[in-house]
């Protein structure tokens, strides 16, 4: 099972990742990881990646590509993977349909996460995270059981993301909208895509998925 979750930022794409790696035991394939781990193995693609960075300038679609590629053909993706913000672009969509047709591999589903900007603002402006563990809360939607305890690791110092405010999420609407929303008639075109209600409660969300998922 291959897929990509596509959605602006904010809307879920990673908790509901993490549930389907839970579920049916295939990797996240997320390019910052990717990047980095890639960079510290010293691959050559990884020395490519780390000569660019090094020098300040933002990675080539064609390096990032390469890395995808390269994490693609380890063992545990045999099974199939979660593609975590790649392709962000027409440009790299292509790129990633060649790629996989070369491993005679294909995407299965492609699933939208239709929510609503201002929705959207709030949440990621009142998320954050325990410091320990990583697990993620919510002024709002997801407090822990006991206020300043985590549910995960019973750690009790938490932090938030300094760009996980009104602002900087209004700026990162436009860019998605401007570069990454066009994939959606991509997807659609190829009868790949498929929506789900992203303002539905987390396990709605999650059920949703569930049911696309084992039509596949």
């Amino acid at each position: 099972m291959r897929l990509i979750l596509l959605g602006p930022p904010g809307a879920g794409k990673g908790t509901q990742a993490q549930r389907i790696v839970e579920k049916h035991g295939i990797p996240q394939l997320s390019t910052g990881d990717m990047l980095r781990a890639a960079v510290s193995a010293g691959t050559e693609v990884g020395k490519r990646a780390k000569a660019v960075m090094d020098a300040g300038n933002l990675v080539s679609d064609e390096i990032v590509n390469a890395i995808v590629s390269e994490r693609i053909d380890q063992p545990d993706c045999a099974r199939g993977f979660i593609l975590d913000g790649y392709p962000r672009t027409l440009v790299q969509a292509d790129s990633v349909d060649v790629m996989l047709s070369a491993k005679g591999m294909k995407l299965d589903v492609v699933i939208e996460m239709q929510v609503d900007d201002a929705v959207l603002v709030q949440r990621v402006s009142g998320r954050y995270t325990c410091a320990t563990c990583g697990a993620g809360y919510h002024d709002k939607n997801h407090r822990p059981k006991v206020d300043g305890t985590c549910d995960k690791c019973g750690g009790h110092e938490f932090k938030r993301r300094p760009d996980d405010n009104a602002e900087t999420m209004t700026t990162r609407l436009q860019d998605y909208y401007k570069k990454t929303s066009p994939l959606i008639g991509y997807y659609h075109g190829k009868g790949l895509l498929k929506p789900v209600d992203g303002m539905a409660p987390i396990d709605e969300v999650t059920a949703a998925i569930e049911t696309i998922l084992s039509r596949v």
